[in-house]
């Protein structure tokens, strides 16, 4: 069976970084597109970046375009999410997800998400 699981919360000052990892068990990731969504109390659940499965390409919300950084090794089955210069509004439950191996962008990655990771805490305060 297919899972995903992330790690790599936690509590950070503004201005600070994390980087959230994805490990994929019971299939190889080398198949899929990855992607990265958050969501924080009372707001809708926030497309944020998405790699497709040959790393060749990727794409980030305006919301992070330039701060966080998506990558990926398929030998580890494992990908990234690093997070740069985190500000409070970051803060959120961040999950991964699998899609087809092609989506790269936002729009393909709200459409065709295949399944989730159950999500880790990520708190930017001070």
């Amino acid at each position: 069976q297919l899972r995903l699981v992330e790690s790599g919360g936690g509590l950070v000052q503004p201005g600070g970084s994390l980087r959230l990892s994805c490990v994929m068990s019971g299939a190889s990731l080398a198949q899929y597109g990855i992607g990265w969504f958050r969501q924080a109390p009372g707001k809708e659940r926030e497309a944020l970046s998405a790699i497709n499965n040959r790393a060749d390409d990727q794409g980030y919300a305006p919301s992070v375009a330039g701060r966080f950084t998506i990558s990926r090794d398929n030998a580890k089955n494992t990908a990234y999410l690093q997070m740069n210069n985190l500000k409070t509004e970051d803060t959120a439950v961040y999950y991964c997800a699998y899609a087809p191996g092609w989506v790269s962008s936002m729009l393909a990655l709200r459409q065709e998400v295949l399944g989730w990771g159950q999500g880790v805490q990520v708190t930017v305060s001070s």
